[in-house]
């Protein structure tokens, strides 16, 4: 019998409850696996169960985007790497929406479990890995100072309220010197996106056409510094994807440095949590080839590679 642990977040947004876990053992192992589940108790938690547990076929991470960060991270630090899967569990669960979930669990274990390994790509920042997203100036910083008991009472909304409160606040720029694909650019930004998903905070299609296997990341710098047109150009995002927005300079790269003339007050944001690194340079690359196990019902939309097996 194959071997898979499951490691669920017990604040990840409403639904996980112990009393239902025996029921989503129960589903994991009529796909002919032995679980065990394990909570997280802790941030970091979930990293480290994965540097630590011996060989298993399946490690699934049941929480929100940054639990399964977590999990990826951990993995990374492995010499032996383990197959993951996610099953989303949280406010916005981009990643899980962008995989093809929806939000019943237990529909979500049988979608997992009859879906296809594939090998992903996992961009890096200055070394930390992150699933989906990296992101730096306006707006960044919500996910992370959003109040978890608001988000979990209040779901999406609490964003959307510390949105209004950060648009209203005075607008930050930064002198960025950044490098990529041959070229040196420099300019005045008021927010920056480095990501590899076709749906950030809530927007679908926010990028189009976004492979997870091609060994590349897509990358923004928004030129905008007045909030009026700040504004605008998310308004855009609803009508187009991120390339076709005025103000936007965008890429398509697989390596990107970028140096702040001055040592940055605020924090970059990873898969929604804060990036705990304190420097004015960044280095950005890919780590390729993570095997993870998700459901076929887009798979054809975002791998490029057929199936790596099991």
């Amino acid at each position: 019998m194959k071997t898979c642990v499951v490691i669920y977040n017990p604040n990840s947004g409403h639904t996980i409850k112990k009393r239902n876990i025996k029921k989503y053992k129960s589903i994991v192992e009529s796909h002919g696996y032995s679980a065990t589940f394990i909570g997280t108790e802790y941030k970091g938690h979930a990293k480290e169960i994965v540097s630590h547990i011996g060989y298993v076929d399946l490690v699934i991470s049941m929480g929100g985007d940054g639990t399964f960060n977590e999990i990826v991270h951990g993995n990374l630090s492995r010499k032996k790497r383990l197959v993951l899967a996610h099953i989303p569990v949280g406010t916005t669960n981009d990643v899980g929406v962008m995989f093809g979930y929806g939000k019943d669990i237990e529909k979500n274990i049988h979608l997992c479990l009859n879906g296809e390994i594939r090998g992903m790509d996992i961009p890096l920042i200055n070394g930390r890995p992150f699933v989906y997203v990296a992101g730096f100036g306006k707006f960044m910083n919500i996910p992370y100072e959003t109040p978890r008991d608001l988000k979990k009472k209040y779901g999406h909304l609490a964003y959307l309220a510390s949105g209004l409160k950060d648009f209203f606040s005075r607008t930050k720029n930064y002198n960025v010197e950044y490098e990529i694909n041959g070229d040196k650019i420099k300019g005045i930004y008021s927010f920056m996106l480095v990501s590899s998903a076709t749906r950030i905070a809530g927007l679908n299609n926010f990028y189009k056409d976004v492979k997870l296997d091609d060994d590349t990341f897509e990358v923004l710098f928004c030129t905008y510094t007045r909030k009026i047109d700040i504004l605008r150009a998310m308004a855009m995002l609803i009508a187009t994807d991120a390339e076709h927005v005025d103000g936007f300079e965008s890429f398509r790269t697989n390596h990107l440095k970028i140096s702040f003339a001055k040592l940055p007050k605020n924090a970059w944001c990873v898969d929604g949590e804060k990036l705990e690194i304190r420097t004015k340079n960044f280095d950005i690359s890919n780590e390729k080839n993570i095997k993870i196990l998700l459901p076929k019902i887009n798979i054809n939309k975002l791998f490029v590679h057929k199936n790596t097996g099991d």
